[in-house]
């Protein structure tokens, strides 16, 4: 049996990539939810993870712990074929693209964090972010026309999907602009059913993070903000 150990909905993209691959795939866990907490997580999140940090997939049966959501990927894929793609050259390319996103695109990561339950308008498109957007573009529109299927290495949803899921969110709540194909894309994962579970979750979640929500604010205006009130 699995556990997979995770933070606010509405906040962590980390945490969405396992949990969303692990639904879709229909791997049998069993999910804790971890707040993140004002001032910082590191010492509190630290009793159960080696970084300080979420998701964390443990095996229980086997006693074995895995952390960062690649590491858990590439775990879960040593038993689980679906994983990544069938075809050896999807797969090659999904591996690509999945890595890119984890290691890349940090003007993304800083100017629209993750906020389900929010709209945002922007105070502005950096060139920084501008250039990220216009990479995804590039990745979405080459892997749906390169591997003729309705997700990004074929006919069936797999970790490079689970990887750029957040990206659907963020270009919803920040109204980025992509091509017809990328934003078809976006909507198509938003209305998987995991992710519409995912995101009923978040709206239900009435507590906020300092932190977050001063990135949320510093980068435009709220329009909207959906979340249950405390």
């Amino acid at each position: 049996m699995y556990k997979l150990i995770i933070g606010n909905k509405n906040y962590s993209s980390w945490s969405l990539r396992p949990w969303v691959l692990m639904q879709e795939l229909g791997i049998t866990f069993t999910e804790e939810l971890k707040p993140f907490i004002e001032g910082g997580s590191w010492s509190e999140f630290r009793k159960f993870s080696p970084t300080g940090t979420v998701p964390i997939l443990i095996d229980e049966t086997r006693g074995i712990l895995v952390w960062d959501s690649l590491a858990i990927v590439e775990f879960l894929a040593d038993n689980y074929h679906p994983v990544w793609p069938k075809n050896k050259t999807a797969r090659a390319w999904a591996r690509s693209a999945a890595a890119e996103m984890h290691s890349g695109f940090s003007a993304l990561r800083n100017q629209c964090n993750m906020t389900v339950g929010q709209r945002v308008k922007l105070n502005t498109i950096t060139p920084e972010l501008s250039k990220d957007l216009q990479r995804i573009d590039e990745l979405w529109n080459e892997g749906l026309s390169r591997f003729g299927g309705k997700f990004l290495g074929g006919d069936e949803f797999t970790a490079v999907d689970a990887f750029y899921a957040p990206v659907a969110y963020r270009i919803r709540t920040f109204s980025l602009e992509m091509s017809e194909t990328s934003l078809a894309y976006a909507k198509h994962l938003l209305e998987l059913r995991s992710l519409q579970q995912w995101e009923a979750a978040a709206l239900k979640e009435t507590w906020r993070e300092p932190g977050h929500e001063k990135e949320t604010n510093d980068a435009g205006i709220v329009i909207h903000d959906y979340r249950e009130t405390i």
